[in-house]
């Protein structure tokens, strides 16, 4: 499988391309947690509002960057998987508040957890697009596998739009199964051994459900940037600087959960296109991302204007 990013330049320095996109990833990364530490793992959400709007504006430079010396519809690519991607990690956030609030977690250990989470979800977010992209170049039937999982994930998130029973179920399972101690000398620990025997503190276990969260998100969002384009460098790209941007979502999402009340159902009828879009071109030929772009754009959108319209209405309703 070719892993080199096909841009307009020669092909001796692709290397200097991957190098330069995992070195940048990492200082960015770095930045992110000591900037985040400093303040003692808060962040306002005037605070949250301004890094994701630093962490999108270094996304969007990425893509200018493609632009400039990218081969033809490298940087639409990139820009509609990085919307996907990014959308999706909305739902990640979702659940990383779930998984917070029923082990108590206390807000100055969640942004290191947050941060164990990110790293471990680009760790398995690599392996699933090498994975993925080679299984797509070897064989071209694994598109409808691809798309029909798509669909389905698409049509259970419908189910539970409104909901969320499957992690509720996981954390309740581990918190039955995991031996988790409160004994304070665990504080700051994942775990610790107490009598002999081996425990998880509360943040071990809110650590293991982020392990598997991220295992089931890398399963659901890698297969929907596949679809959009087979290029590895570019699908990591999308997913490294949508990832990057997490933990300012996290507390910027954490004041605005009730107000997106149809975001949900938008990422699922997005998941639905993008498997509708990859059997379809399987018999009409490629569609470029000048028309699954603007598409992708159409649904984010209009879960985002719903919701505002419907928060007016119910603030309306009540008079406030």
């Amino acid at each position: 499988m070719d892993l080199a990013l096909p841009l307009a330049i020669s092909s001796s320095s692709q290397v200097y391309w991957w190098a330069g996109l995992i070195v940048a990833v990492a200082v960015l990364l770095i930045l992110d947690l000591l900037v985040v530490k400093g303040r003692d793992g808060q962040m306002t959400f005037r605070q949250a509002s301004l890094a994701s709007a630093f962490w999108v504006a270094i996304a969007l430079s990425f893509g200018v960057v493609l632009l400039l010396f990218g081969e033809s519809g490298d940087a639409g690519a990139y820009f509609a998987g990085y919307l996907v991607e990014k959308s999706l990690s909305l739902d990640n956030v979702f659940v990383f508040l779930l998984v917070f609030g029923a082990f108590g977690i206390q807000a100055k250990e969640q942004y290191r957890l947050l941060t164990f989470g990110i790293i471990l979800a680009l760790f398995m977010r690599a392996a699933f697009i090498v994975v993925g992209a080679a299984a797509l170049n070897a064989v071209s039937w694994v598109s409808f596998i691809f798309a029909a999982f798509l669909i389905w994930t698409g049509w259970r998130m419908f189910r539970h739009r409104h909901d969320h029973d499957g992690e509720d179920e996981l954390v309740e399972k581990l918190q039955k199964r995991l031996p988790i101690t409160d004994d304070p000398r665990a504080e700051g620990k994942l775990f610790v051994k107490l009598d002999g025997k081996r425990m998880f503190t509360a943040g071990g276990a809110a650590f293991i459900a982020i392990a598997i969260v991220d295992l089931i998100f890398a399963v659901d969002s890698v297969p929907a940037i596949l679809a959009i384009t087979p290029d590895p460098y570019i699908v990591f790209a999308a997913n490294a600087f949508a990832l990057l941007g997490l933990r300012p979502l996290f507390f910027l999402v954490a004041e605005l959960v009730e107000k997106l009340y149809y975001l949900k159902m938008a990422l699922a009828f997005l998941l639905i296109f993008i498997g509708a879009k990859m059997v379809l071109a399987e018999f009409v030929g490629k569609i470029g991302p000048e028309y699954s772009l603007p598409g992708i754009v159409f649904i984010l959108g209009g879960g985002v204007v719903s919701s505002l319209w419907r928060e007016r209405r119910l603030k309306r309703e009540a008079g406030v």
